[in-house]
């Protein structure tokens, strides 16, 4: 696997954002407003559905590295010959209102499949945040040994915030937190802390032993092109103060 050295770097300063438009978000106009909010507002890389069309479409808009997700390695072949830098299996939230579960054996195996067919792209594997902490952490080691680069880690969905304004984003946030800290500590790769984050949160993420943070809704769904640009802003500035108090 050879890593952009933009990300790279990122992924060293503990500094990265990933702007998610949505893994089953197939819609160019929605797309392309993410991307561009990605880009002026000064993010790491943007994550995309795993299409071909989509692919294009951001790199004509952006300079930023284009990760896909999806849950089919198929998928991913086409992406990837169109221009995508790096691939995600998961950015799972959208399926569990649905009742799809994702197990660690399927994601093992999915992982394993993607490696067979892309044995050099750089790969990113989200943990379920459906399983214990122990199971989470026992398949991340198990994900970086099939392969993985990246792991990220979720459970915005899973939360139920009592409290109203930052309490309550913290408690949002709290599933991911935890799955960060305790998986940080078990892997050598890069931990990205993502679902349910905000930019109150974000430099908790950091101080719980991500790299980063990956933020899909807190921005793709504002309703207007400025909203999402001073919401990235907001986040690239929250990260970059994490930074400064964790290695003053």
């Amino acid at each position: 696997m050879t890593m952009l050295p933009n990300l790279q770097r990122a992924f060293a300063n503990r500094s990265v954002l990933k702007v998610i438009s949505g893994l089953n978000n197939f819609n160019a106009e929605s797309v392309a407003a993410t991307v561009k909010a990605a880009d002026l507002g000064g993010a790491t890389f943007v994550d995309i559905a795993a299409d071909a069309a989509l692919v294009h479409l951001a790199k004509n808009l952006t300079k930023l590295p284009v990760c896909v997700s999806a849950v089919a390695p198929e998928k991913f072949v086409e992406a990837v010959a169109a221009g995508a830098d790096l691939i995600e299996i998961g950015n799972f939230d959208s399926f569990y209102a649905q009742g799809r579960r994702f197990e660690a054996d399927e994601v093992l195996a999915l992982t394993q499949q993607t490696r067979a067919l892309l044995p050099e792209i750089t790969l990113s594997v989200t943990v379920p945040h459906i399983l214990t902490l122990d199971q989470q952490v026992q398949l991340a080691e198990d994900l970086v040994k099939a392969g993985a680069d990246i792991i990220q880690t979720e459970g915005g969905t899973s939360s139920q915030p009592a409290h109203p304004g930052t309490l309550g984003l913290i408690e949002k946030a709290a599933p991911t937190l935890a799955a960060a800290y305790e998986i940080s500590r078990a892997v050598s790769v890069p931990v990205l802390c993502a679902s349910g984050i905000s930019n109150v949160t974000a430099p908790l993420a950091v101080a719980a032993g991500a790299a980063g943070v990956g933020v899909g809704s807190a921005i793709n769904q504002l309703n207007s092109e400025i909203a999402m640009i001073a919401a990235v802003r907001g986040l690239v500035e929250a990260l970059a103060t994490a930074n400064t108090r964790t290695f003053a």
